[in-house]
């Protein structure tokens, strides 16, 4: 028995940790998958462009070289991309192009807009022209994050951790 709840409280610390990893959503792989190569930028000399700038997707590169892209800023990236999700205001229009822009530009916003921080396999390109339109609104390097403080942020995370490797440690004790 109580092997069962140290096993629940394990997962529940793990779904938390998970759970704060900005929405970030794992795809299980179909049997019979082909794997896709994951796109990545790439490293080296930043560029810093004069000006306001935002990163979109290309259009007519290849939908799977495009895909992969958006899966690794979404993923790996760790691009906020809770706003292409159903619901979100930037979901529509329900393309791939769309959908991709809107994460390269939140990737390269965050990652000091820089041209290596837009690159994405050849699959984006900068633009002086703001790609925002009705509710779904593009983000520059200085509306990037959430509107609290970053010390509050800060301070907010590490208090939920340290509650739960509390609530994990005395359990074990007390167990």
């Amino acid at each position: 028995m109580t092997n069962k709840i140290w096993f629940f409280l394990c997962l529940l610390f793990i779904k938390c940790y998970l759970a704060m990893g900005r929405g970030i959503v794992v795809q299980e792989k179909s049997e019979g998958a082909i794997p896709v190569a994951t796109l990545s930028p790439p490293e080296g000399n930043t560029t810093f462009i004069d000006g306001t700038t935002w990163c979109v997707a290309l259009a007519g590169v290849s939908q799977a070289d495009l895909q992969s892209a958006l899966d690794w800023a979404c993923g790996l990236g760790m691009a906020d991309c809770k706003a292409i999700q159903q619901g979100g205001p930037c979901f529509e229009p329900d393309t791939l192009v769309s959908h991709a822009s809107f994460a390269f530009n939140t990737y390269y916003q965050t990652n000091g807009n820089s041209d290596i921080a837009c690159n994405f396999g050849g699959t984006a390109a900068l633009t002086k022209h703001n790609p925002s339109y009705g509710k779904c609104v593009y983000s520059t390097s200085g509306s990037v994050g959430s509107s609290a403080p970053p010390s509050l942020r800060k301070h907010n995370q590490s208090l939920v951790w340290s509650k739960l490797a509390a609530l994990l440690l005395l359990s074990y004790f007390w167990i």
